[in-house]
């Protein structure tokens, strides 16, 4: 994987095709750029594909600093790596966690977005509830390691049908989540710290595609129905037998749907 140097940290990316506006993937916790492989395989015959391993995940550095990992570090460094790419507007797509991290670039670098991509995402903050639980998530780390939760992650990701029915999305989808416990918990912490985007839905005003698996039981279709239907002008995209990992559940469902927006985003 290429590599460059913002401010100071070492990001890894995956880099493919070629035109305007580029596609710039960020991927889910606790997963890495490899996750958006089959994105990168089929779309970058339409245009550049672009996806970072975010702080924390991958070979890009993982400081061991909770306090190093923010949504808008993610974001920041996201726009160092459009200025190192030389890349202007850019349709931005986020996943899950990579959402969060979306949202906070829609907040901080508005000018730098052509289109934007909400997939298995929701805007809202932590409950308390899921806070508490991140937290007891970052002590198991720094306690044990990540091999417990990697696993019992997976069971609350992938919809019913992948795991009845998909060992190699299993599979792959496990292998996908071997990252430095220092991203881990940072990101655990970024996560628990963000803040409410809903208040940012109304003023998004690029061609927007919301897509969610109709197995999603972490950011469910409720949640993406209710989001698409705040920002102006979006599509709503539910995946069948998708759970919250839909570009690995349903990787040719969700390339047509991205393909679809790229088809109607101006460089």
């Amino acid at each position: 994987m290429p590599e460059v140097t913002i401010d100071g940290v070492v990001v890894h990316y995956l880099d493919e095709g070629s035109g305007e506006p580029a596609l710039v993937l960020l991927h889910a916790f606790p997963f890495h750029a490899g996750m958006w492989a089959p994105q990168v395989g089929a779309l970058a015959t339409r245009t550049r594909v672009v996806a970072p391993d975010l702080l924390g995940f991958g070979t890009t550095d993982a400081p061991d600093d909770p306090a190093a990992y923010s949504v808008d570090v993610w974001a920041d460094q996201v726009a160092g790596l459009l200025d190192r790419l030389g890349l202007g507007r850019v349709v931005l797509g986020g996943l899950s966690m990579g959402g969060y991290a979306a949202f906070a670039f829609v907040r901080r670098h508005p000018d730098r977005l052509a289109g934007l991509v909400l997939a298995d995402t929701r805007p809202g903050p932590d409950t308390p509830e899921v806070a508490e639980r991140r937290r007891d998530q970052a002590r198991q780390v720094a306690e044990q390691g990540t091999e417990e939760l990697r696993e019992t992650l997976l069971g609350g990701l992938l919809g019913a049908h992948s795991l009845q029915h998909r060992p190699d999305v299993v599979a792959a989808a496990r292998a996908l989540t071997d990252n430095p416990p220092g991203g881990f918990v940072g990101a655990l912490d970024a996560m628990r710290r963000r803040p409410d985007s809903t208040p940012d839905l109304a003023g998004i005003s690029v061609p927007s595609l919301v897509v969610v698996g109709d197995q999603d039981t972490a950011s469910p279709p409720e949640v993406a129905r209710a989001m698409s239907e705040a920002i102006p002008g979006s599509t709503l995209a539910v995946l069948p037998r998708a759970g919250h990992l839909s570009n690995l559940e349903e990787p040719d469902a969700f390339n047509a749907a991205v393909a679809d927006l790229l088809a109607g985003v101006s460089p």
